[in-house]
């Protein structure tokens, strides 16, 4: 499912390069689960963002189910993000104007799909929040946003589901029941998991665990 060959990644500013992947590789199978770990500003979050196409690598190479990123264009890595990929972000990323509804909805929206609305009230449904469809992410507490994020995430049934921190914003009772529905659509619907957290119990629910230190993975 996933391929990451020696890529190398470095930020510039104020004339300085500051390296962040200094020849990372990797390879997922098909319906694995892989917790990414490391110490934070190991660069594990600039990870998941060129492995989902939202960064592009200075050198190395990025494959998704065969088909290489750096092939594609901007829409065309939108499209495959759209169509197959699901992205729990540490930081939500809500719509302020749109509803929780309204924001779980939105991928379907935009494909197009005839029961955005019906599907994403299940998937609300499913993380707790039937109760709080039609309130606005400013009306929500940190814990529900993040919720409301992970069902956008999963509510178009995507083949690799990448997530950062899932769980680190929530209480552990809440985070519990969404670490389980994550490991459950992971077995389900054989989906690919691969997540970020500094969270040992979550990632010993993993199949394989990697550590990210000096850019690179072990």
């Amino acid at each position: 499912m996933i391929v990451l060959d020696d890529v190398h990644l470095a930020y510039r500013a104020a004339g300085r390069s500051v390296p962040v992947l200094n020849g990372a590789s990797l390879s997922v199978n098909s319906g694995e689960s892989v917790a990414i770990v490391g110490p934070s500003g190991s660069g594990k979050t600039s990870l998941l963002l060129v492995l989902t196409g939202l960064e592009a690598p200075d050198t190395g190479h990025v494959s998704i189910n065969d088909t290489t990123l750096d092939a594609l264009d901007a829409d065309a890595r939108a499209d495959l993000r759209r169509e197959h990929i699901g992205i729990v972000f540490q930081s939500f990323h809500l719509i302020p104007s749109l509803t929780a509804r309204e924001n779980v909805a939105l991928p379907l929206d935009i494909g197009a799909s005839p029961d955005s609305c019906t599907r994403a009230t299940a998937m609300l449904d499913r993380v707790g929040l039937a109760h709080r469809l039609d309130h606005y992410p400013n009306a929500l507490s940190g814990g529900e946003m993040q919720r409301v994020a992970i069902a956008r995430a999963l509510v178009h049934s995507p083949t690799l589901i990448v997530a950062d921190e899932p769980t680190g914003n929530l209480d552990g009772e809440t985070g519990g029941a969404v670490a389980d529905l994550l490991f459950e659509l992971n077995d389900e619907t054989d989906a690919t998991l691969v997540l970020v957290t500094h969270d040992p119990a979550l990632a010993a629910r993993c199949q394989r665990r990697v550590t990210l230190g000096g850019g690179r993975l072990t």
